[in-house]
């Protein structure tokens, strides 16, 4: 049984939230998850973020990190050797692509391989005419400039 919403009703009201709705819709069209490579999403601070994927057997050299605007692609592709005849393959060497979508102004910080754990370390940056300011308030007096009549019977001194 498949669940669909539909989001009609917020594209009648709604302006400017399209790439919202399109997460959505993209999120009801998936299938099948893939589970490999296992990884964790964790909130490191306030406008901090890390990604942890476990990608055992692979190399710096194997590993493609590419933040195309809204979208982070890891990509694992690992040449297989030949060495033998295998009794019993265990150890997951198959090639991945793993997507994430990322919010506005999310960057790529820094990615570490220690131990077969590929850690991307994300930050947010809010630009600075982004960011709330105060206004500062004026006396009306000081600054108002004379009125103008376009329509309607000029008041007579």
């Amino acid at each position: 049984m498949k669940n669909e919403f539909d989001l009609a009703p917020f594209y009648r009201s709604s302006i400017g939230f399209d790439r919202v709705f399109n997460l959505l819709n993209a999120s009801q069209r998936l299938q099948a998850i893939d589970t490999w490579p296992p990884y964790d999403i964790a909130k490191s601070g306030d406008d901090d973020y890390r990604i942890t994927m476990a990608v055992a057997g692979f190399g710096e050299g194997d590993l493609d990190i590419t933040q195309e605007r809204n979208v982070l692609i890891v990509k694992g592709e690992k040449n297989q050797d030949k060495q033998g005849e295998y009794l019993h393959r265990g150890i997951a060497g198959r090639s991945f692509e793993r997507r994430f979508e990322l919010a506005d102004h999310v960057r790529v910080d820094k990615a570490s391989l220690v131990n077969g754990l590929l850690t991307v370390e994300l930050k947010r940056e809010i630009p600075e005419t982004m960011k709330p300011r105060k206004i500062a308030i004026g006396s009306a007096g000081a600054s108002q400039a004379p009125l103008q009549v376009i329509e309607g019977e000029k008041q007579v001194a």
